[in-house]
């Protein structure tokens, strides 16, 4: 049961993000809002899982990529809320290019957001979920993790790192009653992706259409409540991968 319990999700003022937020507000969890850049955006997924589902939902400003900086925010959220049962590691950023013409500084920002970030929030609240004797991570990888895509070298090296991540910290933690599982989106429409989409997008997916952000949403759902779920990934691709 997720109702009562607290989530923390990053990247959720808008997007993927903000759709796993008002998931798990509705199915009665309160929410901490992880943001790095939009407050306002942050500030009114926070007012819309509090009117919306009368949970509590607090906005928090973090650079997960920043170690210190994280571990202050989670300290902070576990005076708020005083426990927390769930990690959602959404954050994530893209700077595309070829390899052969990629910057160390690109290669190095998608790998210390989307890969290192991802550790830091589970190492600063791994602590929190011994305490409460049970723990639910779900991380969110990508199927460019999972076969690769020309111009994204870094993201796809950072979303492979997720996975082999979740599986290593699934084998460490089963035996504490803490599970870790991934989710690995292929095409999700979002306001980023909206002018990508095009006939020959469509041809490389099974399904024929792009996902919603709700579709990411409902996979981090099932996993929370799969209690005999951990070190699985799960593609929410339309069949892209297969």
């Amino acid at each position: 049961m997720v109702k009562g319990k607290t989530a923390i999700v990053t990247g959720a003022s808008r997007g993927i993000g903000e759709a796993i937020a008002d998931k798990l507000a509705s199915m009665g969890a309160n929410v901490a809002v992880i943001y790095a850049g939009n407050k306002e955006a942050a500030e009114q997924v926070v007012k819309n899982c509090e009117t919306k589902y009368g949970v509590k939902a607090l906005a928090y400003h973090c650079d997960v990529a920043n170690f210190n900086q994280v571990k202050s925010t989670i300290t902070k959220i576990k005076i708020d809320f005083g426990a927390v049962h769930i990690l959602v590691n959404n954050a994530g950023v893209t700077r595309d290019g070829l390899v052969a013409m990629m910057s160390e500084e690109n290669f190095d920002k998608v790998i210390e957001t989307n890969l290192k970030g991802t550790f830091n929030m589970i190492r600063h609240t791994v602590g929190l979920f011994l305490r409460e004797k049970e723990g639910c991570i779900i991380n969110i990888s990508s199927i460019s993790g999972m076969i690769g895509n020309a111009g994204q070298a870094n993201y796809s090296a950072s979303k492979a790192g997720v996975i082999g991540l979740t599986k290593s910290v699934a084998r460490e933690l089963a035996s504490r009653n803490i599970r870790c599982n991934a989710v690995a989106p292929g095409f999700i429409r979002t306001q980023m992706t909206e002018n990508l989409i095009n006939d020959e997008l469509l041809k490389a997916i099974p399904l024929g259409k792009v996902g919603a952000v709700e579709d990411v949403a409902d996979a981090v759902a099932y996993l929370i409540e799969a209690k005999y779920i951990t070190g699985e990934v799960i593609r929410v691709d339309g069949g892209m991968a297969i």
